[in-house]
């Protein structure tokens, strides 16, 4: 699973249509390049990719009238609607996957339902303690790390991890359970994180790509 598609797919969502320099905009604004594989040309790849198999769909537009050029505006499908959907609830769900895909699941979880969203995180904590028990069936934590030489200090840290992602996600499912946010179908105006068209972005690289002028 990637976290790129996770996260184009969020952006255009949130705007219903954008070109691919609104997008890597957003990624940046979210720091997503600085703990993701969300490079200018790996969105760029991934905003053709995702047309192509279907998951958005590409308009080409006029040129500005400042005299820009023409851009290539995508918008969601159907099919990709359900992609992000799917790939938000199994990083939401997912302990053993790249933590970037748990960041970027955080950014559109209140896409899904609220009690949803708390029983995804519940069975993500069903799967650190699944984790948890299945080192410690042959590691003791109260014996510590040495009697197993250096490569203890490794079961240690899957020990630590996990406590600290049992901590942080009881955390998290208690703010939400205690009316954090505004969920899919619920009243109220839900948080917007994208920038709109010719926003200034205080977070852009100023990094220049190729694929900017598309």
């Amino acid at each position: 699973m990637s976290a790129i598609r996770l996260l184009v797919l969020n952006a255009v969502r949130q705007h219903g249509r954008a070109h691919g320099y609104q997008v890597r905009s957003d990624l940046e604004y979210w720091g997503a390049h600085e703990w993701s594989n969300a490079k200018p040309g790996s969105v760029y790849h991934a905003l053709k990719q995702m047309a192509k198999q279907g998951l958005l769909l590409a308009h080409e537009t006029a040129p500005s009238t400042a005299g820009g050029p023409p851009r290539t505006e995508y918008e969601i499908t159907g099919r990709g609607d359900e992609e992000y959907l799917r790939l938000l609830r199994a990083a939401l769900v997912s302990y053993d996957q790249k933590p970037e895909l748990l960041v970027a699941a955080l950014g559109g979880m209140v896409d899904l339902p609220r009690a949803e969203v708390v029983a995804l995180l519940k069975e993500r904590l069903r799967s650190i303690g699944a984790w948890r028990s299945t080192v410690t069936g042959y590691y003791t934590p109260e014996e510590g790390p040495e009697r197993l030489g250096h490569i203890g200090e490794i079961m240690n840290y899957w020990v630590h991890s996990a406590d600290f992602g049992t901590e942080w996600t009881e955390g998290l499912i208690g703010r939400i359970e205690g009316g954090a946010y505004v969920f899919a179908g619920e009243a109220g105006e839900p948080f917007v994180g994208v920038l709109k068209d010719g926003a200034v972005n205080p977070y852009a690289t100023g990094e220049r790509h190729p694929g900017d002028r598309l």
